[in-house]
């Protein structure tokens, strides 16, 4: 296993409210050669750099005050302020019980990482989002990354999702008018959060 390519053109963004982990993940990423590393120490910090600059990529703890990790993924996602909401999220947690993971699923994190984490681990979630992007689903419910892993080719019932998929590529850094305008239609009430 092995990326196909360089990594150092990559932006990543890192928000954890935990100065080892921050510290552990940037270690591990500039080992393997990623030098664009920006740290936020909450939710809030985070997604104030997010919005400020263009990134590829996001990690970011579950358990955050004065946000969670789940209402940081919210605001990416679906506030208005998002410059980008298909970016990869990488969700890293010690909490990794099926209805935490499930919960991050469903409000769209694209890849769960378990701490204690392996470097082999995370380079496996980092392959994960880079090289098997995974297309997006639009819902009234839902936004976020396609959460069916694997097509089941002996599946004859019918189709119960009723929107196309968005195919969406790691690098894409400018969104087209169609995609702004369909996020500003989209739910207001999280940009709240970050204002308070």
């Amino acid at each position: 296993m092995g990326l196909a390519y360089r990594l150092e053109n990559l932006r990543i963004l890192i928000i954890d409210d935990n100065a080892h982990i921050r510290q552990l993940l940037r270690t591990i990423l500039n080992a393997v050669g990623i030098r664009s590393i920006d740290i936020a120490e909450d939710g809030i910090q985070g997604f104030e750099a997010f919005c400020r600059l263009d990134y590829d990529l996001v990690f970011t703890d579950y358990a955050m005050e004065p946000i969670t990790g789940v209402d940081l993924v919210d605001l990416i996602r679906t506030s208005t302020k998002s410059p980008n909401p298909y970016i990869p999220i990488i969700m890293i947690s010690a909490y990794s019980d099926q209805d935490r993971v499930q919960l991050a699923r469903d409000h769209g994190v694209t890849e769960f990482l378990a701490k204690p984490f392996t470097v082999e681990l995370l380079m496996e979630r980092l392959e994960a989002v880079i090289e098997e992007p995974r297309p997006f689903v639009r819902t009234d419910s839902y936004f976020g990354p396609d959460r069916r892993r694997k097509e089941d080719p002996l599946y004859t019932g019918p189709e119960r999702r009723a929107v196309e998929l968005e195919q969406v590529d790691v690098s894409v850094r400018e969104l087209t008018e169609k995609q702004r305008a369909a996020l500003r239609a989209s739910r207001a009430s999280v940009d709240k959060i970050a204002s308070d």
